[in-house]
């Protein structure tokens, strides 16, 4: 019999990730993929990306209407709530096999908590990484715990998983899937990108991709330092500025707004409210630096050996390549930043430098583990590690 296997997808971001993963499941013969679409893919305001997503062939089992129109907190722990309603109903009729799961964002919570009453394992990507300055890090680490099968991107987040009293079998180093789209997918040209975006790099860009720092009672205060730095940098002129949407989150609305505003006042570049993963990709080649606090400037820049200036907490813990410069939230530290990004010096001195956050075969790796792991008791029972080492226990009573 076919494994059944559900997977949930509820961004353009774990999307992007997830593609490749996907299509070899969706062309595995041993496998029944069920793919489940659901927060802001389902959202006009954030793209309707649920659109990318049939034109890139996949059939779409289940559609789960989640995200609250709200720029709260509040908003924030409701669309988790509506989430848990309509998946019970879902992953109750569909029970599958496995339900694979991917990275941080809150509302993955909802998918975990149903597949955990109704006894589904989970099989969870991107673990035992860290961004300390944001509610992202309790969630992966939760998802950690209440997963079964755990792929890592680097041996640090391995060693981190096993170290939360995860069976060392049970997790495996597979690299970030998202950078298989380096070997797998064929990039667009410069020229294409310049046609598909509406870009001319004669003049030199930078982009900028700010979310909510979601741990601060204030989630768009360290936004002001970044946009008073943009201003200076746009305001000696020479360079455009090319701007993400920002994740849908609390404050997500104000930063949407703010970057409309700025952009208004500086006519210096444009916003994209949704890129696909392959044009997104051949944008990062063709910037001269990134700029903000998303994992992207961590975990994919460094594949192009891209400039990129990290700002403030958000991402503070995470690994990172030699081209990520750390900078405070304050104006002064993000201009002088930006400035040793864009210099010749540094953008030699990242010649041959890797990626530390994989090969571009996690893809493989990852299907591989889901199509042969043992299912069952043998997968949903699993057994703590003790601190110091030993053996597991075999159980009796206290």
């Amino acid at each position: 019999m076919k494994r059944r296997i559900a997977v949930v997808t509820t961004s353009r971001a774990d999307y992007s990730h997830l593609y490749w993963p996907l299509k070899l499941l969706a062309a595995h013969a041993g496998v029944d993929l069920q793919l489940i679409a659901m927060a802001s893919h389902l959202s006009p305001e954030f793209g309707a990306t649920v659109a990318e997503i049939e034109n890139d062939g996949f059939p779409i089992a289940a559609r789960i209407e989640s995200l609250l129109s709200s720029d709260t907190d509040v908003g924030m722990a409701k669309s988790i709530g509506v989430a848990v309603l309509s998946l019970a109903d879902t992953l109750g009729a569909m029970r599958p096999d496995l339900l694979l799961l991917i990275a941080d964002r809150y509302e993955m919570l909802a998918p975990a908590c149903v597949a955990l009453a109704l006894r589904i394992p989970i099989a969870h990507i991107e673990g035992g990484e860290i961004s300390e300055g944001a509610i992202d890090d309790a969630v992966r680490n939760a998802l950690t715990k209440m997963s079964h099968i755990h792929f890592t991107s680097t041996e640090a987040a391995r060693a981190r998983v096993i170290a939360m009293g995860e069976e060392p079998w049970r997790v495996h180093r597979a690299g970030a899937p998202s950078l298989d789209h380096l070997r797998r997918s064929r990039l667009l040209t410069r020229a294409e990108v310049e046609a598909r975006c509406d870009v001319d790099f004669s003049t030199p860009a930078l982009l900028v991709a700010c979310h909510p720092v979601t741990l601060e009672q204030e989630t768009t205060t360290e936004a002001d330092a970044l946009f008073a730095a943009l201003g200076e940098v746009a305001g000696k002129g020479g360079v455009q500025m090319l701007f993400c949407y920002p994740n849908a989150d609390a404050g997500s609305r104000r930063l949407i707004a703010r970057t409309r505003e700025f952009l208004a006042r500086h006519s210096c570049g444009q916003v994209f409210v949704n890129l696909d993963a392959v044009t997104y990709w051949s944008l990062l080649r063709c910037v001269d630096a990134m700029i903000g606090n998303s994992s992207s400037g961590i975990m994919e820049t460094a594949s192009f050996a891209l400039p990129t200036v990290n700002v403030g907490m958000r991402q503070q813990g995470r690994e990172r390549a030699a081209n990520v410069l750390d900078a405070a939230p304050t104006p002064d530290a993000i201009v002088t930043q930006v400035a040793v990004a864009r210099s010749a010096k540094f953008r030699a001195s990242l010649e041959g430098m890797t990626n530390p956050y994989g090969d571009g075969h996690a893809a493989e790796r990852i299907v591989e583990v889901l199509t042969t792991c043992p299912l069952g008791a043998e997968l949903l029972i699993k057994r703590a590690v003790p601190v110091d080492g030993s053996a597991p226990q075999t159980g009796g009573a206290a």
